[in-house]
């Protein structure tokens, strides 16, 4: 049976409607798995009861023939940020430990309702404040990639790395990230797995819980591209409850076999500002390489410039801090979350400061006053406001760039997965600079992007490499980014365990 968790969903279903395998035997084996690679910690929470008894219900389906989806059946996994019924959801903080919520994220609800599998919520940093998974308070998600022992070991990437390790290794077939700089396609990166940021809007925020609001996008996480269209068909689409849903009409992507595709005439742009002085050898080589590779094959590449790249990071800082002081504003310690005990506290005001300083890290605690000091009177126009203007400029960026190419190919991360060790001696703030350089452009300006996986690099470590497209093209985009995965054939880490 744990042949059957390296294959694709649609192969699944297939063999779950023929009888050949059964829900039951299915989610039997995905939980075995997830207690083979327990100490990497890809899980804040295993739902196994919850899993088993889906399990059942979707059995009993294939049964009578009532198949709700080609997901029916499959496990999968959810980022600890979304709103799960009766399950804890706790951002992995002690601000939220103990928060179970009474109703589901849409996104969450939509594949429960195609007969998805839910085998657990994923790690990920607090709040999703992060690019590594190594702020939780459940401890660090250690990459398999690389992995010598438990203080040895590449991070997984972040903030959705929990659930990209859930992925990788087979535990599930897909998993819900969180996209609001590149934290779906960042652990998609590092771990060696296909990370779709979708046009923001196309899927549902309502009941994940917000970071930034204006950038924030439920991402999806899959070993394979056609396995990411068949999560992204489920789950995308309006939703009344989200004030930021488009209303424009889904319609369900089918991608050709890869026999029947073609991308003559596909113009390609290759965007110099995403040459940073950071950027290893190795990634640039991946990222000639598929370009000479798209070339040969008939698409048309050519550099593009995109100017205002360089200011990028800045004003994400900016923005990111200033929604975040907005959205942590809630967390008083009153109506949920948190709350100390502390016998001393006499006034609304110590009640405050106390329950965030105890249940908040220092990442959450620094976004909080840094922004809160962007939005003093004295300081709105001059960093906040200035910010917005500047955010205009780069998503004119992209608007511009789509009069010449019709797809951008960028590099993902700029280095393979650091170091543990190497990676929590810098500050939240340069981590995120660093890592977040190539992904964060597209949540500014709202377009979609995806990362594919590539090669591995001469230490074994994933190198992956982005394509970026126009607002609503996940179509084109997703038909890429499986022509590039077909033709380069990554060699993916669960092949080594089946």
């Amino acid at each position: 049976m744990e042949k059957v968790l390296k294959i694709n969903i649609k192969t699944v279903n297939k063999l779950l409607s023929e009888s050949v395998i059964t829900s039951q035997a299915l989610t039997e084996a995905a939980l075995k798995r997830t207690e083979k690679f327990k100490n990497h910690n890809a899980f804040i929470a295993v739902t196994e009861n919850v899993a088993k008894d889906q399990a059942v219900a979707s059995e009993n389906r294939f049964k009578e023939n009532k198949i709700l989806s080609e997901l029916d059946g499959v496990p999968i996994a959810v980022k600890d940020n979304f709103c799960t019924k009766e399950v804890a959801t706790t951002c992995a903080s002690k601000m939220l430990q103990n928060f179970t919520p009474t109703y589901n994220a849409t996104v969450v609800q939509r594949l429960l309702d195609s007969g998805a599998v839910l085998l657990g919520k994923s790690n990920l940093d607090q709040f999703a404040m992060g690019s590594g998974t190594v702020d939780s308070i459940y401890g660090p998600s250690k990459n398999v990639w690389g992995y010598q022992d438990d203080t040895n070991f590449h991070i997984s990437g972040g903030s959705s790395g929990g659930s990209a390790l859930a992925v990788t290794t087979g535990m599930v077939f897909g998993a819900l990230g969180s996209d609001t700089g590149g934290s779906t396609r960042n652990p998609a990166s590092y771990c060696g797995i296909v990370g779709l940021k979708p046009t923001y809007g196309l899927v549902s925020r309502w009941g994940l819980i917000p970071l930034v609001n204006s950038m924030d996008v439920p991402g999806i996480l899959t070993r394979t591209v056609d396995d990411c269209v068949s999560v992204l068909n489920c789950v995308a689409g309006f939703d009344e409850k989200d004030s930021t849903s488009l209303q424009k009409s889904y319609r369900k992507i089918r991608l050709p076999p890869f026999n029947k595709m073609s991308i003559k005439g596909l113009k390609v742009g290759i965007p110099v500002e995403y040459y940073n002085e950071h950027l290893s050898s190795e990634i640039y080589e991946a990222w000639n390489e598929v370009a000479n590779l798209l070339e040969s094959e008939g698409a048309t590449v050519e550099q593009v410039s995109m100017p205002y790249t360089e200011h990028s990071i800045v004003c994400y800082s900016i923005l990111n801090q200033c929604e975040v002081a907005s959205n942590m504003a809630r967390y008083d310690g009153i109506e949920f979350g948190y709350r100390p005990t502390d016998p001393d506290i006499e006034s609304t005001e110590k009640l405050f400061a106390t329950s965030r300083s105890h249940a908040f890290n220092e990442v959450v605690r620094n976004r909080i006053l840094t922004g809160n000091y962007f939005l003093l009177a004295r300081n709105y126009e001059k960093h906040f406001n200035q910010a917005l203007k500047v955010r205009r400029l780069i998503s004119d960026d992209f608007h511009n760039v789509w009069e010449k190419v019709q797809i951008l190919l960028t590099p993902t991360t700029l280095t393979t997965a650091p170091k543990y060790q190497d990676f929590v001696q810098k500050t939240n703030r340069d981590q995120c600079a660093l890592q977040d350089y190539c992904t964060q452009p597209a949540n500014m300006a709202g377009v979609p992007a995806v990362s594919v996986p590539i090669k591995l690099s001469k230490d074994g470590l994933p190198i992956s490499l982005q394509l970026i497209g126009r607002n609503l093209s996940e179509p084109m985009l997703l038909a890429v980014a499986k022509y590039i995965e077909s033709i380069v054939k990554f060699p993916h880490f669960i092949n080594k365990l089946c």
